[in-house]
């Protein structure tokens, strides 16, 4: 997480509701083809929407490891992007995807129980898939890659090799699951929480 382009951010649908996070990769992509603009987070403009040129004006003269450095300018990472034209309502379920059972599992081995980087973790089939097992919420897990090596494809009890934690389908939005391990930014509050706070209203 530590690289400025590989930042979380969250992504508004059209009506400002949070439907998912992207890379900060993404989120400039998107910025640069006209499909999102950024929402400012802070100061007196707080929410102001931002296309490509006026994030480029916003970003000078800002310093620190959130900003992203190219031969000509440096551009700050967005923390929220609002999407021009998608309007679709967010999931009501978890997706299993690689990224979500990082969340859930905090990015820690479930082996050797160490944090790691996103990069440096693999899904781990607690039962290999020679051996019957499925790719699957209750049967896969985030490990390092020494310990993923070390197991290969052998049973927990072959390899004398158990998961710290059974592994589960979550029940939390990959959204709050990001502010529970602390990954999220604490701007993303106002529209996790909406029913906490005023509803923003948007132009």
């Amino acid at each position: 997480m530590s690289a400025p382009l590989e930042l979380p951010v969250l992504v508004l649908n059209r009506y400002w509701q949070p439907i998912h996070t992207c890379s900060a990769r993404r989120a400039v992509h998107l910025l640069c083809l006209g499909h999102a603009q950024v929402v400012q987070v802070e100061g007196e403009e707080k929410f102001t929407t931002h296309d490509l040129m006026s994030w480029i004006g916003y970003s000078k003269g800002k310093l620190g490891d959130e900003v992203i450095h190219s031969v000509k300018l440096a551009l700050s990472v967005p923390k929220i992007i609002v999407l021009g034209i998608y309007d679709r309502l967010p999931r009501l379920d978890v997706k299993f995807t690689r990224r979500n059972v990082f969340l859930r599992d905090k990015f820690t081995c479930q082996y050797c129980e160490k944090i790691f980087p996103e990069i440096k973790l693999n899904l781990d089939h607690v039962i290999p898939r020679d051996k019957g097992g499925k790719t699957s919420w209750d049967n896969i897990v985030a490990s390092c890659v020494k310990c993923n090596t070390r197991k290969s494809n052998k049973l927990p009890k072959e390899a004398g090799m158990h998961p710290a934690n059974e592994p589960y389908a979550p029940r939390w939005r990959p959204l709050y699951g990001l502010q529970e391990n602390g990954l999220g930014d604490e701007s993303w509050d106002h529209f996790l929480h909406h029913d906490k706070k005023e509803t923003l209203k948007s132009a």
